[in-house]
């Protein structure tokens, strides 16, 4: 059977009238690909703004803006089912529809469930919707189905988005109020909707798969020890770790929920994610690597801000300013592993060595340069090497997911896992341990720092108490930081020797197969579910 978006001859979308030319339709889902990604429930820029003019505070807004994530990584699993199962134009509709609703839920609600509850939702839709706009120009991208080349693009779309999207948030709130940016986006998405119904007919692939044989009991534990992981690594500071109730409810239901969902996987003969996808080698390795690569650079969440607007006295457009530095890195970084990774099949020893120096040249660069004076412009170069090293590692080790020799069946449980350790746990977990170490090395300086600070000191007769305390505070903060760099540094440094140790003669060769293929694997296991009995609800 034909593969619905097998070109015959030239590249074709068969779901858009031909009063379309057929060269523009492919970036008319493009077009589609870049409201749905600067779409969202909360936009993390405007979270100082949500503080001041709401009850929230700022761990809320967080917990709302990293719980869009984990939709997103849960809805892996599922993904494909769902876009065998709906029409593009189904898909489409139906998630603009949602993040309409959730966009304007955000700009009105106060309750903290209700929020999270929302972004949740939202991140799911609009990674079903980004995966009905890809799969459909894929072969447009590479028509060999080459992953290193499509997910190039893939990330030069989603992390230039992730900086273009703070950068228009502060500037709408600059020239008005951060709930504009909620409104501006309910218009674009209506926009969207009203392209798709005009301009994308409700084709549906030659094969009906019903929604059957899902794990979803697994999929809302798995989505419960996300959360339960994400409050603990947002909310720990704030309520005092394992000191208050709060903390320690959520390390019991988190565990109980991993615990069943293990359980679970011992005799589903589906589960929403397998020991086989748990055990892959590339997955493991992928997991380890997002845990050290994204904790080395958690500093940009911990105190970069702090340290530009409160020792620099940067206001907040200089601020966002800086992510542009950021998005020269993303793009120069999906350019170098296009050319060499995708293209020339560098192999990924070379790429992960090649990510690490980049990360060990950004926290160099903070260690040596770091004072209470420096420039704007000076941030540059530090902030380039992170944006490139971030999109050279997720690249390259997603790429890694699919040549790992999973079949199809089980693959897209494998993204499942590689987005919570990339997106969520690179998110959550190294801010966490950073920001729980600065906070003692800081306690560390501030007392080392004030103890000359005693009556017989005639240099601070006349200095007020609470001036006096501000510097010390200062100072500790920046002898902190860079500490904190130094330590930080010599870990990069370290990975990359033993990367540099290790044999790794494998080469990018991650060919995605026909969507035939696929649809004929997924109408397997539905038979296989329906034959065996076995439901899961």
């Amino acid at each position: 059977m034909a593969d619905w978006h097998v070109p015959q001859g030239p590249f074709d979308i068969p779901d858009v009238p031909n009063f379309i030319p057929r060269q523009l339709k492919p970036y008319l889902f493009i077009l589609f690909v870049l409201i749905i990604q600067f779409s969202s429930g909360v936009y993390l820029a405007a979270a100082s703004d949500m503080v001041g003019s709401t009850a929230l505070m700022q761990e809320d807004i967080l917990m709302a803006g990293y719980a869009s994530l984990m939709g997103l990584a849960i809805n892996f699993a599922v993904m494909f089912r769902i876009k065998f199962r709906f029409s593009t134009r189904t898909q489409l509709v139906t998630s603009g529809i949602v993040l309409i609703v959730a966009n304007i839920i955000c700009a009105h609600t106060t309750s903290v469930p209700l929020l999270v509850g929302t972004c949740f939702v939202a991140g799911w839709f609009r990674m079903q919707a980004t995966l009905a706009c890809n799969s459909t120009i894929q072969l447009w991208l590479t028509p060999v189905r080459d992953m290193a080349i499509f997910f190039c693009y893939v990330y030069i779309i989603v992390d230039s988005v992730i900086q273009l999207n703070g950068i228009t948030t502060v500037y709408i709130i600059f020239f008005s109020q951060w709930e504009y940016m909620h409104w501006i986006m309910t218009g674009l998405l209506a926009l969207m909707v009203l392209l798709v119904m005009i301009l994308v007919k409700p084709v549906r692939g030659p094969m009906f798969i019903p929604l059957l044989g899902i794990d979803w009991i697994g999929a809302i534990l798995w989505a419960g020890f996300m959360l339960c992981f994400t409050f603990i690594c947002v909310y720990g500071n704030f309520y005092d770790w394992w000191d208050a109730t709060e903390i320690r409810g959520a390390t019991v239901i988190g565990l109980a929920c991993l615990g069943i969902n293990l359980w679970r996987a011992t005799f589903l003969h589906h589960p929403y994610i397998s020991f086989r996808a748990m055990r892959n080698h590339n997955v493991i390795r992928a997991t380890g690597i997002y845990l050290v690569f994204f904790t080395l650079i958690a500093t940009e969440h911990v105190f970069e801000h702090s340290y530009a607007a409160n020792i620099l006295g940067f206001d907040e457009t200089n601020l966002i300013d800086l992510n542009w530095y950021v998005f020269a890195g993303i793009i120069a970084g999906c350019a170098f592993t296009y050319f060499t990774f995708a293209l020339r099949k560098w192999r990924y020893k070379t790429m992960a060595a090649i990510a690490f120096v980049l990360a060990a040249c950004y926290l160099a660069c903070f260690y040596f340069f770091i004072d209470y004076g420096i420039e704007k412009e000076m941030f540059f170069i530090p902030l380039f090497f992170r944006g490139a090293a971030s999109v050279i590692i997720s690249i390259v080790f997603l790429t890694s997911i699919v040549q790992s020799g999973l079949p199809f069946q089980v693959f897209p449980q494998a993204l499942t896992i590689n987005g919570f350790t990339g997106a969520v746990m690179g998110a959550t977990l190294g801010p966490a341990l950073i920001g729980e170490f600065l906070r003692h090395t800081m306690a560390k300086n501030a007392s080392l720092l004030s103890s000359n600070i005693v009556d017989f000191n005639p240099a601070i007769d006349h200095v007020p108490i609470g001036q006096l305390y501000g510097m010390v505070q200062t100072q500790a903060l920046v002898v902190s930081m860079k500490e904190i760099y130094g330590w930080l540094l010599i870990t990069a440094l370290v990975s990359l020797l033993i990367i540099l140790a290790s044999y790794g003669p494998v080469r990018p060769f991650a060919i995605f197969p026909k969507w035939s293929t696929v649809r004929r694997s997924i109408k397997h296991i539905v038979r296989t579910k329906g034959n065996t009995g076995i439901q899961s609800v």
